[in-house]
């Protein structure tokens, strides 16, 4: 009477080695034959009191896996303004062929918003960004090494303001990997002028507002030569404006800059 129960045991045990088996070889597959891909999410400054943006999909394109959709950790709204000046949060990652990674599409939920003066206004959007936002990657994925990239969703330049007063999200998204640039950190007083440094030259622009404390770091720079500026975000400006020349970046290092102290006019 026991043996046909030892036999769905074994049964059941044979069946279970195969299946853990296989497992184990996908892993192995996974972490050997494929390239793992991880997306981060940060914001370029802007002056209102939050932006939430409803992320509901993200998928890759590679020439060998075609589009290929990222777990997110969490699906869903963000507000963008918390992922400013150094700050990011992880959006996913997911295993590729090897092979050219081409573009990347960001598909936005309807639940939108802004808040102005701690009034919260939605934020339409354009049917493009609901479908599908395309960005270009054009990245070399090789089997068994890991590859990080950053979304930089500018808040600031992605809003617009219709002429009866509404809210339009038209995002404006640049990418950027721990191999496509430098940074340029440093720290500017003080912070009751409501300070804001900008980096630019003849092809790029951008910016960040320093923390509390007075630090900034602004990465995924364009190797090159930069102005940087010291500013304030109010208006008339209340101090006088500081410009740093020839501030050089170099891909995959870090810019340090001396401090910098804000003067009244």
């Amino acid at each position: 009477m026991k043996r046909p129960h030892f036999l769905i045991l074994l049964a059941i045990a044979t069946f279970s080695g195969i299946f853990f088996s296989a497992c184990d070889k996908n892993d192995k597959n996974n972490s050997e034959d494929k390239a793992k891909v991880q997306l981060m999410l940060t914001d370029a400054p802007a002056v209102y009191d939050a932006v939430y943006v409803d992320i509901r999909e993200v998928l890759l394109h590679s020439e060998v896996d075609g589009w290929v959709s990222v777990p997110l950790e969490n699906p869903g709204i963000y507000n963008l303004l918390e992922f400013s000046n150094g700050l990011d949060v992880l959006l996913g990652d997911v295993y590729i062929s090897p092979g050219m990674l081409s573009q990347m599409r960001l598909v936005l939920g309807s639940e939108n918003s802004v808040v102005v003066d701690g009034v919260t206004y939605p934020l339409t959007t354009p049917s493009g960004s609901t479908s599908g936002l395309k960005l270009n990657m054009n990245s070399q994925l090789e089997a068994g090494l890991f590859y990080k990239f950053w979304l930089d969703f500018d808040a600031a330049r992605s809003i617009h303001v219709t002429g009866n007063g509404n809210y339009m999200l038209k995002p404006v998204i640049r990418m950027y990997s721990e191999a496509s640039g430098g940074a340029i950190t440093g720290n500017v007083f003080p912070a009751e002028a409501a300070p804001i440094v900008t980096v630019f030259n003849a092809t790029d622009t951008l910016a960040a507002f320093p923390a509390a404390n007075g630090h900034f770091l602004i990465s995924g720079i364009p190797e090159g030569i930069y102005t940087v500026t010291f500013s304030s975000r109010i208006t008339p400006l209340p101090v006088l404006e500081v410009v740093v020349l020839n501030v050089a970046v170099v891909k995959g290092e870090t810019t340090v800059m001396a401090n910098v102290t804000l003067l009244p006019l």
